[in-house]
């Protein structure tokens, strides 16, 4: 009975609180003052100006350059020269121009050896026909060529450049004629057909 009483005694010096928080999850923080302030619509916004000068590439410059040295060279543009030639190829044509000088060969105003990628075969045939004249350090070469490929308007030139030097002199048929420089050739892609892979491919044969 003593603990009984003992443990009564003990809860009645316990007191508990009868008011309870109607929100008892929430926390509350002071409102701070914001850090940025927003500038005033009547404050003028100052104004950045930036200024920058780009170089032009040494390759464009060096267009440039040629571009002047062909205009120099051919007054009047490719149209008023008189020893002229149009070669083709493929999907490829050329306008050869041929004036006395040292065997510069350009194209569309780059060198010959940049714009052909110095593939040593297609710089082979610009100046075939010169070099069977034995003219490859008497005349110049310029070029306009557009359409196909480089290797097609490479054989192209070879005609333009064989057809201006008939201009230069009828004498020069002969030899010309005799390594086929003369000849147009006509071989280009055969076109696709219908119901076959390519030209003349046909698919694959099933039984069943």
């Amino acid at each position: 009975m003593a603990s009984i009483s003992n443990l009564a005694a003990s809860l009645s010096t316990l007191s508990f609180s009868s008011q309870v928080s109607q929100r008892p999850n929430t926390i509350s923080f002071p409102r701070a003052n914001s850090v940025f302030a927003l500038p005033a619509k009547s404050a003028r916004r100052a104004s950045l100006s930036i200024t920058a000068t780009v170089d032009a590439p040494p390759e464009e410059e060096e267009i440039i350059e040629l571009k002047k040295y062909v205009k120099s060279r051919l007054p009047g543009g490719f149209a008023a020269q008189k020893i002229i030639g149009t070669g083709r190829r493929k999907c490829a044509i050329a306008r050869v121009v041929l004036q006395e000088g040292t065997g510069k060969v350009i194209i569309n105003y780059r060198d010959a050896k940049e714009y052909l990628q110095g593939n040593p075969l297609w710089l082979q045939y610009v100046k075939v026909p010169l070099v069977t004249l034995g003219y490859e350090n008497s005349y110049d070469i310029f070029v306009k060529a557009h359409g196909g490929g480089l290797s097609g308007q490479a054989q192209a030139i070879t005609l333009g450049v064989a057809r201006a030097l008939l201009k230069v002199s009828a004498d020069h048929r002969s030899p010309l004629k005799k390594e086929g420089l003369l000849t147009r050739d006509a071989r280009v892609v055969e076109r696709k057909k219908a119901g076959l892979k390519k030209a003349r491919k046909a698919p694959q044969f099933s039984k069943r």
